[in-house]
């Protein structure tokens, strides 16, 4: 049983903590400054809307609602990915963003980390007017108090990156867990938050289906293997090893 655990933890991990690892022992905090920088401005937020001068500032610039003009919604999406919901305990948001964007960062980049964020966050943004215009009888849609209730923040972003990564990295029942831990949060409690994480998931899958796509369409490589080439290696795993393990040098 242990034996076979270790197989599958090589199997589902090995390539995403061989990156993880490699990044951070030979970097160390260089690896990951935009998500630093994300986990700053998340507690510096969460410090300036719990004052009573700093609340109202925030939301000016950082809190979206269905309700606001679309052109406001989209000027303070950027923003909203590191304002924390006031009724959650910061510590919470603080941690996702610190692990996920961390290795989103090192494993993806820091642009298209920022850029997947991003989209995540606006299919949520823009879900939630298309399910206050649906209404409450329709099975995607959302009651009109809905409309008055502030964004996910950085839930939706980091929803959305987890799954992204698990796809490139191959951890497939970790994504699939992911998806299932989502749908099963709108089952046990539907409202605004859980029905925009599975919009951020669904946006997030149709870009892993266009990229996969695009992908297909790409004539093959030549290289010294062949007129086709060599295959790529999986993540994190180097050219010219078998396994996910890298190479022992001396």
């Amino acid at each position: 049983m242990r034996s076979a655990f270790k197989r599958f933890a090589r199997r589902e991990w090995g390539p995403l903590y061989t990156a993880v690892r490699t990044a951070l022992v030979t970097r160390r905090w260089r690896a990951v400054p935009m998500t630093l920088a994300a986990v700053c401005l998340t507690a510096l937020f969460q410090v300036v809307q719990n004052q009573d001068w700093g609340y109202q500032p925030v939301q000016n610039i950082g809190s979206v609602r269905a309700e606001d003009p679309l052109w406001l919604a989209l000027l303070r999406t950027p923003l909203s990915l590191f304002v924390p919901a006031l009724d959650l305990p910061v510590w919470g948001a603080l941690a996702q963003v610190l692990l996920v964007f961390g290795i989103a960062e090192i494993c993806l980049g820091r642009w298209r980390t920022l850029v997947i964020a991003y989209l995540a966050t606006l299919a949520g943004t823009l879900y939630a007017r298309v399910g206050i215009a649906l209404g409450p009888d329709n099975p995607l849609g959302l009651p009109p108090a809905d409309a008055q209730v502030v964004d996910t923040g950085p839930s939706a972003a980091v929803v959305g990156l987890a799954v992204y990564v698990c796809r490139r990295y191959r951890a497939r029942w970790t994504g699939a867990l992911v998806v299932v831990a989502m749908v099963v949060e709108v089952l046990v409690k539907s409202n605004l938050a859980g029905k925009e994480h599975l919009a951020a998931i669904a946006a997030v899958l149709v870009l892993v289906a266009v990229t996969a796509w695009r992908e297909r369409r790409q004539p093959p490589p030549s290289g010294p293997g062949g007129p086709e080439g060599p295959e790529d290696p999986e993540p994190g795993v180097r050219p010219g090893t078998r396994s996910w393990k890298p190479p022992i040098t001396s």
